[in-house]
């Protein structure tokens, strides 16, 4: 097994009485894509903030590209880079200004930080609108953008926060296009998401976190394989022919009784060879003159494995008041861990001055004169 890059041993946060981690266990191989997957308040953020050294745990060890997060935070800083859940820029500054200025701010000198910032615009194809002030950009662009600084000092590993939250489907896919350019070039990446699709298409291994703790962990293929094979599903055209076509689907079922669907005319079943399955269905469906609207062969999504281990879809919130809320997720009081709102307002409250407590300054370790 190669090398792990990044690695936490039993992390442990307290907001007070809720938990919001509970002894997380984290493995990510270098060059690999680690996604941790879970609803609102499960506790992906706060294990981001710990990792990037700007949360101290209460609990456990991290250690981030050989550096440790609690004994050597600034080594963790010069090794990483993080895009969180909202695009940290300068709205005044153009997009090569912002870029300039975080290389500026990484010790580079002028000459260099304008190259960076030029490869970087291209490469996020954002050229176009270098000169352009980022209060302009489109909500994809900021993503971008924030990214974008988030490679400025070419770091070997990169963590993502829900990098696609809000954004429209055609900048959701751009960004994809994006973090599979990295990967290409051997970065190692902790991304945290709660779109199911999007761990299944960009990760190499998935971590389901809920209420603080891991509950399942392994390939997207590992973890479908959880909830069984293949199914059939079918919709009917007359509610009436359900007896015939139940009586249809029994006779492929793995081992598994019939389900009804989301309506009166739907049903499905988990078949084990599921191309035969599906054509022994229809033949028998039509002898029995059974017309259906629609049938087809799925296989478990990533949406299944959640509901089956948490009994709940990733889009449902973690439940206010329990043990393992995210403390820079929703905490039943509609505040997140630093104290907003959702909104980016300052909701105030305990989690955000018990952050302020704990919080260790990150920021691009400066040298006291900035190169010319």
């Amino acid at each position: 097994m190669a090398t792990a890059t990044i690695s936490a041993q039993g992390l442990v946060k307290r907001y007070g009485e809720v938990e919001a981690l509970r002894g997380l266990d984290l493995q990510v191989p270098q060059g690999t894509v680690l996604a941790l997957l879970g609803p609102n308040g499960a506790g992906k953020t706060t294990a981001v903030r710990i990792l990037t050294t700007l949360l101290r745990p209460d609990g456990g060890s991290a250690t981030v590209a050989g550096a440790d997060v609690l004994h050597a935070p600034e080594e963790v800083r010069r090794r990483i880079g993080l895009s969180g859940q909202s695009a940290a820029v300068d709205e005044n500054l153009t997009g090569a200004e912002n870029l300039e200025m975080i290389g500026r701010l990484y010790g580079f000198r002028r000459r260099r930080a304008a190259e960076r910032a030029r490869e970087l615009l291209a490469g996020f194809d954002l050229a176009d609108a270098a000169d352009r002030p980022a209060k302009t950009y489109s909500g994809g662009m900021h993503r971008r953008l924030d990214l974008a600084c988030a490679l400025v000092a070419e770091p070997p590993v990169v963590v993502l926060d829900e990098p696609t939250t809000g954004l429209d489907p055609r900048s959701r896919l751009q960004m994809w296009e994006v973090i599979h350019g990295l990967v290409r070039a051997g970065t190692t990446l902790l991304l945290t998401t709660q779109y199911l699709e999007e761990a299944d298409r960009l990760a190499d291994d998935i971590v389901v976190i809920d209420h603080g703790r891991a509950i399942a962990r392994g390939t997207a293929d590992e973890l479908k394989s959880q909830v069984g094979g293949e199914r059939v599903e079918l919709v009917l055209a007359d509610a009436a022919d359900r007896p015939a076509a139940r009586a249809a689907l029994a006779a492929v079922a793995a081992g598994d009784e019939v389900h009804d669907g989301g309506t009166e005319r739907s049903l499905s079943v988990a078949v084990r060879e599921g191309a035969r399955s599906l054509r022994v269905v229809l033949d028998r469906l039509e002898a029995d003159g059974v017309r259906v609207l629609d049938v087809g062969l799925r296989r478990p999504t990533l949406d299944d494995v959640f509901l089956t281990l948490t009994g709940r879809t990733a889009d449902d919130e973690a439940t206010p008041g329990r043990a393992g809320q995210d403390g820079a997720g929703q905490d039943g009081t509609g505040q997140d861990g630093t104290g907003r709102d959702g909104t980016g307002r300052d909701g105030g409250g305990r989690h955000r001055r018990a952050e302020e407590r704990d919080a260790v300054p990150a920021r691009p370790d400066v040298t006291s004169e900035v190169p010319r």
